[in-house]
């Protein structure tokens, strides 16, 4: 097999860096209704949403920003009110504009938006809008990326059809590419073509900074804070990390009016292969060159995995991210190839299994979870310390990350759906 070129890589690494305003789930249903809602010319008079399990599973519990609100009814009809599809996974960014959220409460309150969860969906990254507006009706399908719209139809008849349905890098590049082609990449790519990198970690750090600030969500980011402070807590690389991301994710989950820069698709997985690397490069003295090498090496890796899982599973998309910031992290400590394929190797023995039950204010749980497992890898492995090639780890790296994939993309099925209908059968 040939390996991915330099321009293929960067290629992959700009369709990883889209910024977004609150959870993509519940986006990706608002996306749909602002959709409708263009081509109807205004506001609908009903709003009909059709969702995958994990779109339902990830929008139920979520915060939306500027509301002060959880769920997808909220995001659908602020979607349909206010959302602009140009701005892709910002369409909400204007909900704080004029009477916008008023509005759309009042369509909440009429009975006029309706969440269906589609059992039968093409695929897990699934979300459908019917709007309707006098005598018109508008559907629009959204479908495996999510900004990825397949579909527009106006009275039955299309509007927008996209014949390729696929919402990434061509599948033979993403194949192409593996552990050793992206160290190889990423030690010799010209800086000034990755340097766009340092807008992520500049984002993340500013919604970071509002969840210490704030008391947004779990305050975990807060807690640790005021701990350094009391002397509770050493003021150490780990503590840095842990502060820096977990803050973030809380301000995410719980509403906040900032944006994040994503990976995979996913907030909280772009707040965990920034962060975690920004806390080290200023830990380590690191130059404006060796972080953006270190950047490009955690969202390249957390991509490479995540080629196998596909976007949405019953695995947490954390533990594939923070195996990114652990791999960043080894390279900052000089840590050389086989120290790198241990991190990973060691972050796979650690938190594969982690389960995704929700978006919701717990995730930065589980992103302190994972960056605490990212620092502890690369300390070992720097040092010479490593696991056996047992369980799912496998000598040859490549076979170890599929084997992450078919994890989250088979094994855990049955639990995805365990997991559903536990949440929607709650008291």
């Amino acid at each position: 097999m040939s390996q991915a070129t330099d321009q293929q890589i960067i290629e992959i690494l700009k369709m990883e860096a889209i910024p977004a305003l609150g959870c993509t789930e519940p986006v990706a249903c608002a996306l749909a209704c602002a959709r409708c809602k263009e081509e109807l010319g205004n506001i609908p008079e009903q709003i009909e949403v059709f969702v995958s399990g994990n779109i339902y599973k990830n929008g139920m519990g979520v915060g939306i920003p500027g509301t002060g609100m959880v769920g997808l009814p909220i995001a659908a009809a602020l979607g349909a009110v206010c959302g602009k599809t140009e701005y892709g996974l910002e369409v909400l960014k204007e909900v704080s504009a004029g009477n916008n959220l008023q509005v759309a409460k009042s369509l909440l309150e009429k009975g006029a938006v309706k969440i269906h969860l589609k059992t039968d969906a093409p695929d897990k990254l699934y979300a459908e809008a019917v709007c309707r507006k006098g005598g018109d009706t508008v559907k629009t399908v959204i479908v495996h990326g999510h900004t990825n719209i397949v579909l527009v139809e106006k009275n039955g008849n299309a509007v927008f059809r996209k014949e390729n349905t696929s919402a990434g890098a061509d599948e033979n590049e993403r194949a192409e590419l593996s552990i050793a082609r992206i160290w190889e990449f990423i030690h010799n790519v010209e800086i000034s073509k990755i340097d766009f990198l340092l807008e992520g970690a500049e984002m993340n750090k500013a919604i970071s900074k509002e969840g210490v600030n704030g008391e947004y969500g779990l305050q975990i980011g807060r807690t640790l804070q005021e701990n350094i402070r009391k002397g509770v807590l050493a003021d150490d690389l780990l503590s840095r990390a842990l502060i820096l991301a977990t803050a973030a994710s809380d301000a995410r989950m719980d509403g906040c009016e900032k944006p994040v820069m994503t990976n995979s698709g996913s907030g909280n997985q772009g707040i965990t292969v920034y962060l975690p690397v920004v806390a080290a490069a200023e830990r380590f003295g690191a130059s404006r060159e060796q972080l953006v090498r270190a950047l490009a090496l955690s969202n390249l890796v957390a991509a490479h995995i995540h080629y196998y899982m596909g976007h949405l599973s019953a695995l947490c998309g954390v533990m594939i991210a923070s195996t990114g910031a652990a791999s960043a992290i080894t390279y900052l400590m000089g840590g050389d190839y086989d120290q790198l394929v241990n991190t990973i190797k060691t972050m796979t023995s650690n938190l594969t299994g982690m389960m995704c039950d929700g978006a919701k204010q717990g995730c930065a749980l589980k992103v302190y979870s994972g960056t605490s497992a990212a620092v502890q890898a690369a300390l070992l492995s720097t040092k010479g310390i490593k696991t056996r090639n047992d369980g799912i780890v496998e000598e040859d790296i490549e076979k170890t990350v599929r084997n992450i994939g078919k994890i989250g993309s088979v094994g855990m099925e049955q639990t995805d759906r365990t997991i559903l209908d536990i949440m929607c059968h709650k008291d």
